[in-house]
């Protein structure tokens, strides 16, 4: 394991992201060809006209672009103080599985109390990283 190994959840949870991201015109175009909905109702984001499973990638990258710059942020500074070690990497791949879980989840079957599960517990995994981070930095730092 080197410093760097720190970018690979990093970069997984980033190609998670672009792949969302791309499902929003691939289900936007699909649901105009199939004459459920019009350009119209896109002008100011989403309008009650459009389906679940059209908006759903949309809000599902919103998720993606939320909480998880905090994720982003804290493999940084893991990597920047080169206190990268393997608990902090496997939090880091733990978070990224709860959040590829919560987000094949949403994208799929949409089951409410697994999809909340799958993001309370990234949550916590979150902050258990960023605990990780305060314990290991803060020696040096004061």
């Amino acid at each position: 394991m080197t410093q760097d190994s720190i970018f690979l959840p990093f970069l997984a949870l980033g190609a998670m992201t672009f792949t969302v991201l791309a499902l929003i015109p691939l289900r936007r175009f699909q649901a105009a060809a199939a004459g459920h909905v019009k350009p119209g109702d896109f002008a100011l984001g989403e309008s009650a006209n459009v389906p679940g499973h059209v908006a759903l990638p949309n809000r599902n990258y919103m998720n993606l672009l939320e909480l998880p710059v905090l994720f982003y942020a804290v493999c940084l500074a893991f990597y920047v103080t080169g206190t990268v070690a393997a608990v902090p990497l496997a939090l880091a791949w733990t978070y990224v599985g709860l959040r590829a879980v919560h987000t094949l989840v949403h994208l799929t079957t949409n089951t409410i109390l697994v999809r909340l599960a799958a993001f309370a517990l990234s949550n916590v995994v979150l902050i258990a990283l960023w605990v990780v981070f305060a314990i290991r930095i803060w020696p040096r730092a004061a």
